[in-house]
C-alpha cells in the first residue's frame, strides 16, 4: 500500500485505534525515565561543508574528505572486502534514500584504498518487498534501479546484492546485548559473514512511524520479515529494540564508519515522501559511533525543519500519534497477515522537539555505555561558526 493510500484508510480506522490502541507506551517517550544520563567518552564527529547546488564532483570531495577525517581506514587492508548498506526502502530518490553520488564516491574510494570486493545492498521496505519461506513479491533491484542507484554504484566499481535475492535460509542467527527486549535473535543476512567490513550509508529524514529514520534505524533493512515482525508487533519497545538491534555481534565487529550526505534533507512525513529542504550550506556527517553520528544528524534534521511549513493534511500525517499506530498497525498486517494486528502492541512515535526526546537514542545511551561527549570537528574548510556553535549546543549533554 502506498503511504498516499494509507491516510486515506487513517479515518475509517480511527474508532477502532482509539478503542483498541491501549498499552505501555512509557517506555518510549522522551527522556530516560529513572535519573540522568551516564556520561560517555569524547567523539569525534567530522563535517564537510556542501554549498548549494554543488557539482557532483564538489559532493564527491566532500564525502571523501569527512571519511578520510572520521577513519584512517588503517582496518582496511589490501583485498578486503567491504559492505555498505544504505538506506533504499523504496525507489524514492535523494532524500527518501541515500545519496548515490555519496555511494559512488565511498566505492572508489575504498577501491583506491585496496578494496577488493565492495558490495552495496539492502531490502526494501515491506510496502514493496516481502520475503516468505515460499518466495518473495517485489524487488529491490527493481526500486534501487528506480531510485538512480544501480547505474552509479556499479560505475563506480561495486558488486550488488539484495537479500531477499538469496532466499528465507540465507540468513542467520545473532543475538542482540543481554537483557534486550528481543524474545528471539534477529535474522541477519548471510552476505554479512562473507565480508570482512561494513560501512553504514544512512540518510538525514523523518519518518511517519518513529519519528525520524537515521543510521540506528537502518539496521532495519538487514532484517528478515519475521525479525521485522517481532520488531512492529511488539511496539511499545519498537525504539529500545531499534538502538539494541545494533549491539548484534557482527555489527559491533564490523562495522567501521557511519556516513551520511545530508545536502538534502526529508524534514516532514517520511520514509518515502515527504517536504524536501535543501539548506543553503549542506553537510556530509561522519563518525565511527553510530550513536555520536545520530546526535548530529538529528540535530541537523531538527534545525532544517524550522525552516519548512507544513500545513493541511501533511501537518497533520507528519505530528500524529494516531496515524502512527494506525500506520504502524498496517505494516504488522503487511508483515504477518491480520491476526497479528489484533494483538500488536501501541506505537508511540518520538515528538522529537530536542534530540533529547528520542528514545532511540536515549536507550542507546543504556547500551552502548554512556552519552558521547559530541566534538565536532571540519573536515573541509571553516565550518560556518554561528551553525557549529548551535550544532554543538544542540547535542551537548548535561544532567537534567
Amino acid at each position: 500500500m502506498e503511504r498516499r493510500e494509507f491516510l486515506k484508510v487513517v479515518a475509517g480506522m480511527s474508532a477502532i485505534a482509539l478503542s483498541s490502541c491501549s498499552g505501555d507506551s512509557a517506555k518510549s517517550q522522551g527522556r530516560l525515565q529513572d535519573g540522568t544520563f551516564t556520561a560517555g567518552r569524547d567523539t569525534e564527529v567530522f563535517l564537510a561543508w556542501v554549498n548549494h547546488g554543488a557539482s557532483e564532483q564538489e559532493i564527491k570531495a566532500a564525502v571523501c574528505a569527512a571519511a578520510e577525517a572520521a577513519t584512517d581506514f588503517s582496518w582496511l587492508s589490501k583485498g578486503d572486502s567491504v559492505f555498505i548498506k544504505p538506506a533504499l526502502n523504496s525507489s524514492y530518490p535523494y532524500p527518501a534514500t541515500t545519496s548515490p553520488t555519496a555511494i559512488g564516491a565511498m566505492v572508489e574510494l575504498l577501491k583506491k584504498k585496496g578494496a577488493d570486493r565492495v558490495i552495496v545492498g539492502d531490502m526494501s521496505g515491506i510496502e514493496h518487498v516481502k520475503l516468505t519461506p515460499q518466495g518473495v513479491t517485489g524487488s529491490t533491484r527493481r526500486l534501487m534501479e528506480a531510485a538512480g542507484m544501480t547505474r552509479v554504484v556499479q560505475a563506480a566499481g561495486a558488486e550488488i546484492h539484495f537479500f531477499e535475492e538469496a532466499g528465507w535460509s540465507a540468513f542467520y542467527e545473532d543475538i542482540p546485548s543481554i537483557g534486550s527486549h528481543w524474545k528471539r535473535g534477529l535474522m541477519m543476512p548471510a552476505i554479512l559473514r562473507e565480508v570482512d567490513h561494513i560501512i553504514l550509508m544512512p540518510r538525514c529524514g523523518r519518518h511517519v512511524l518513529t519519528g525520524s529514520t537515521l543510521g540506528l534505524k537502518a539496521a532495519v533493512g538487514y532484517w528478515r520479515t519475521d525479525t521485522r515482525l517481532e520488531y512492529h508487533h511488539d511496539a511499545h519497545t519498537l525504539h529500545e529494540k531499534t538502538g539494541e538491534g545494533n549491539t548484534v555481534e557482527t555489527l559491533g565487529n564490523k562495522q567501521r564508519l557511519v556516513l551520511t550526505a545530508a545536502d538534502k534533507v526529508l524534514t516532514t512525513f517520511g520514509p518515502d515522501r515527504g517536504q524536501v529542504y535543501e539548506p543553503e550550506n549542506g553537510l556530509i556527517i561522519a563518525a565511527e559511533s553510530v550513536i555520536a553520528h545520530d546526535m548530529v544528524s538529528l540535530a541537523w534534521l531538527l534545525d532544517n525543519r524550522h525552516h519548512i511549513y507544513p500545513s493541511g493534511i501533511d501537518d497533520f500525517v507528519d505530528s500524529s500519534q494516531l496515524v502512527a499506530g494506525i500506520g504502524n498497525r498496517l505494516v504488522v498486517g503487511q508483515l504477518g497477515g491480520w491476526r497479528p494486528v489484533l494483538s500488536s502492541e501501541r506505537l508511540t512515535k518520538n515528538k522529537l522537539k530536542t534530540i533529547w526526546d528520542d528514545p532511540v537514542l536515549n536507550h542507546a545511551y543504556r547500551v552502548f555505555g554512556g552519552v558521547p561527549k559530541v566534538i565536532l570537528k571540519t573536515a573541509n574548510e571553516t565550518l560556518r561558526e554561528d551553525l557549529k556553535k548551535r550544532l554543538s549546543e544542540m547535542t551537548a549533554f548535561s544532567t537534567v
